[in-house]
């Protein structure tokens, strides 16, 4: 309660902050937790991760149910669209969600207090209301910073949430727009395209850069871009959105070349912004007390978590490495178990990244890019999808495995998966190099058949020496 004193107060209830309240009950500390939602899960639950995959889930099935099923005899007619239960579904998946982590935060008797939070000094926190007055002050030995991210506005294209949309205003359109326009080809974007595309919208990415998915291997990109629009996407490369104006009808664009040229006018009934998030600090009182960010705007922390002033911790994206909900998860975990006198660890450089398109891209560890900008010598390793029986009885042969391990030790420095089932196979990657494995290592793991992760094994056979089935 407000009147107690608490080992830690974590302010943010998202996927670092309600994971690290808990994981520090469990460690026997005394745990409240700030959060300004209604309800907990932060920005992933309530409108990023959850709602987004059940809008894919749904939009794959109404997909397949008007193209793909007639291969395996299951003749139907064309499939009708009824809009109003798809977001119903996806409106009960993400209350059955945030449900469930309102329970675990009771059942480890975390105190949750909602608000905003503001740190007014080392060992104080206030709860503020709608008004911006403190409603409660807590006073604790340690304060966790887990506030996440926020979109990152565009100069010239306001967001109204209504014809210019962000992320959140993307997952509740009330119809399918005739022409979508999406600015950032990056992952949301490419995600949220993927869904009106497939329930019938017309989709224009314009990407800043000259490719898609900044980041991704170069190779994985290109496949993926050709997937896209092979499935509709259209794709305005080294293009720059410098004005929109939403009218009654629509939207009226102005673009023009990165590179600089005559700007030219797009149409659009909808206008979705997606180039990126930035961290959400403001009204933290971080100036007050002496808290130091870094150069790119995020909280300077050293190895434990720990911030310029004593006693004050951040995680997640309010820090440096991957903007994602389960880097931010292991931050929360690392950070609380060295409070309590353990020795709590993440390794940033084997975070496993999805995009959640069909195909599904996973990858984590280095790209060629990266290898060859170190001057690392390396070999590489790739199946296809194609000869995977698994794959080819699940009619999904898109894509492949690339497998990239060292030349002279065979340690396995990036693996890349572009297919199907790739956020779900790159787990085993991500484990495998966790603990220094081999190409060698994986491909002489006995893996289950059929299953579509032999494609792994045998990409990691084709690094080290051959593959069997190819």
């Amino acid at each position: 309660m407000a009147g107690e004193t608490y080992d830690l107060v974590v302010i943010g209830g998202g996927p670092g902050g309600y994971v690290a309240a808990i994981r520090a009950a469990q460690l026997g500390l005394k745990v409240a937790m700030v959060e300004k939602r209604a309800t907990f899960g932060g920005t992933c639950l309530n409108v990023g991760c959850i709602p987004s995959k059940a809008l894919l889930q749904s939009s794959h099935l109404f997909e397949a149910a008007g193209h793909d099923l007639a291969a395996h005899g299951i003749q139907v007619g064309p499939p009708s669209l009824d809009l109003g239960q798809l977001m119903k579904r996806k409106g009960e998946v993400v209350d059955a969600t945030t449900k469930g982590v309102a329970f675990l935060l009771r059942k480890n008797k975390v105190a949750t207090f909602q608000g905003a939070g503001r740190i007014d000094a080392a060992g104080q926190v206030s709860v503020l209301g709608d008004d911006g007055a403190a409603k409660e002050t807590l006073a604790t030995k340690n304060i966790l910073i887990a506030t996440g991210s926020e979109v990152t506005p565009l100069p010239g294209v306001p967001v109204d949430e209504k014809r210019i949309v962000s992320s959140t205003g993307a997952l509740e359109l009330a119809a399918v727009p005739k022409h979508l326009v999406v600015v950032g080809a990056g992952i949301i974007g490419l995600e949220l395209g993927s869904v009106w595309r497939r329930l019938g919208a017309e989709v224009t990415v314009i990407e800043f850069l000259d490719r898609i998915t900044p980041g991704v291997d170069d190779e994985v990109t290109k496949h993926l871009q050709r997937a896209l629009a092979k499935q509709g996407l259209k794709f305005r490369l080294g293009a720059r959105v410098t004005k929109a104006e939403a009218g009654a009808d629509g939207v009226t664009l102005s673009v023009e070349p990165a590179k600089g040229g005559a700007a030219e006018t797009v149409s659009a009934d909808i206008v979705l912004v997606c180039i990126g998030r930035r961290p959400y600090v403001q009204g933290l009182g971080l100036d007050t007390v002496g808290v130091k960010m870094t150069e790119r705007g995020r909280i300077a922390v050293d190895g434990h978590f720990q911030t310029s002033v004593p006693g004050i911790y951040a995680i997640g994206d309010v820090i440096d490495g991957p903007m994602l909900a389960h880097k931010a998860s292991e931050d929360g975990i690392a950070c609380v178990e060295t409070l309590a006198g353990q020795k709590g660890h993440v390794n940033w450089d084997l975070v496993p990244s999805i995009i959640y398109t069909q195909p599904e891209v996973a990858w984590v560890g280095k790209t060629e890019e990266q290898l060859k900008a170190a001057g690392v010598a390396y070999k590489i390793g790739k199946y296809p999808f194609t000869a995977d029986p698994r794959s080819r009885a699940n009619g999904a042969t898109e894509g492949f495995v690339k497998v990239l391990s060292d030349k002279a030790t065979d340690t396995v420095l990036g693996v890349h998966i572009i297919g199907a089932e790739a956020g779900t196979m790159i787990a085993e990657a991500a484990v495998a190099m966790e603990f220094r494995a081999s190409a060698e290592d994986i491909g002489r793991v006995c893996h289950a058949h059929p299953t579509v992760n032999e494609a792994l094994k045998e990409a990691a056979l084709a690094a080290w020496d051959k593959p069997i089935h190819l």
